[in-house]
């Protein structure tokens, strides 16, 4: 095989992984709520245009407030929160998709108080959580099929006032083909072996 050929096929490989992984990146812009640095111990709120990533009402930010530790990294967000209000608490943020492409969605939840309401809403998914929980975080995890170019991830509070749940570790990922990345793996280990061959013929 000429070199030409072998640095095509690298190339091929190279792009076929970088695909790979970028079906693995997170689609949610700081879902973490880590952009805005808070001191240990500590919160303050923003209006979401403040926040990067997400749209909608004032976001309140904690950073291990109450000795309670993130989900995932060193920030978490309350939905309810403080300052002016005009309506209900809702935040979302918008992200480009692909129509028929299916998307892994997952997100840390926990409640301030005995009894959190909150509404999640992404594609097809439209769920209400009532959640007691105030020791430990819970995961939701779930998947949907893009029926639009632009989809909308929005989380709406179903308590009044400033106090309610805790979110965290907001992601939206493509779901890879399993077939396509195995493809890609076995070409690597391919590429990988003629390589050796090449080498050792070489010495």
């Amino acid at each position: 095989m000429k070199m030409t050929a072998l640095k095509a096929k690298c190339v091929a490989l190279f792009a076929g992984l970088l695909l790979v992984g970028s079906a693995h990146a997170n689609l949610i812009v700081n879902g973490g709520f880590e952009d805005n640095v808070i001191a240990d111990g500590n919160w303050n709120w923003f209006p979401s245009s403040s926040v990067n990533g997400w749209e909608g009402s004032n976001i309140e930010i904690w950073h291990n407030l109450f000795g309670i530790a993130s989900a995932e990294g060193q920030q978490h967000a309350e939905l309810n929160a403080d300052g002016g209000n005009s309506g209900v608490w809702s935040i979302f943020q918008k992200f480009a998709t692909v129509v028929g492409q299916s998307y892994d969605v997952s997100f840390a939840y926990r409640a301030r108080e005995s009894s959190d309401l909150f509404n999640f809403t992404v594609g097809s998914i439209n769920s209400n959580f009532t959640n007691s929980d105030t020791t430990q975080w819970k995961i939701f995890s779930s998947s949907f099929v893009a029926t639009s170019t632009l989809t909308t991830l929005t989380f709406t509070s179903l308590n009044a006032g400033t106090l309610g749940n805790l979110l965290d570790d907001v992601k939206v990922n493509a779901r890879v083909n399993v077939s396509e990345s195995g493809t890609l793996a076995l070409f690597a280990i391919g590429l990988l072996g003629l390589g050796l061959v090449r080498r050792k013929a070489k010495v």
